[in-house]
């Protein structure tokens, strides 16, 4: 495999776009339901100014919009709400988390993912026909 094109890769532009440690945690929160700058800063405990930069480039990216609320007898704000890629980015997520559980176990981790109905579940590939593929069979090849 060469050297991929910049201007094409679509990792590249992934990584670009989410590769910084404090927006994979605001996806994280998110995806669990918050959507409040104010929420955002206390659970992750994170400065304004980086969670203000983080906010918008996944609102300029897509990944979240921006929505209008007012408290009773407090000015109207902005919260953060996810698009349907942002909520896609679940998947990348877990399987980062499913990863570092096994290769980087952590007693204290407090994460984990569940279908609506409790169940724990994991990230696999799968291949066209539905079957679950073991990660040693599959390797990357370049594509167009």
């Amino acid at each position: 495999m060469t050297a991929p094109d910049e201007a094409t890769c679509s990792l590249i532009k992934a990584v670009d776009l989410v590769g910084e440690r404090w927006t994979f945690f605001v996806l994280r929160e998110a995806l669990a339901g918050t959507t409040r700058f104010s929420d955002f800063r206390a659970r992750l405990g994170i400065a304004s100014d980086v969670l203000t930069a983080r906010l918008a480039k996944l609102v300029d990216s897509g990944l979240m919009t921006r929505r209008a609320y007012r408290e009773p007898g407090q000015r109207p704000r902005e919260g953060y709400c996810l698009t349907e890629a942002g909520r896609q980015f679940n998947v990348v997520l877990c399987a980062l988390q499913q990863w570092g559980d096994e290769h980087l176990p952590d007693t204290t981790s407090t994460v984990v993912y569940r279908t609506v109905d409790g169940r724990p579940v994991q990230v696999r590939f799968v291949d066209g026909e539905g079957a679950v593929v073991a990660a040693g069979d599959v390797r990357p090849e370049r594509g167009r």
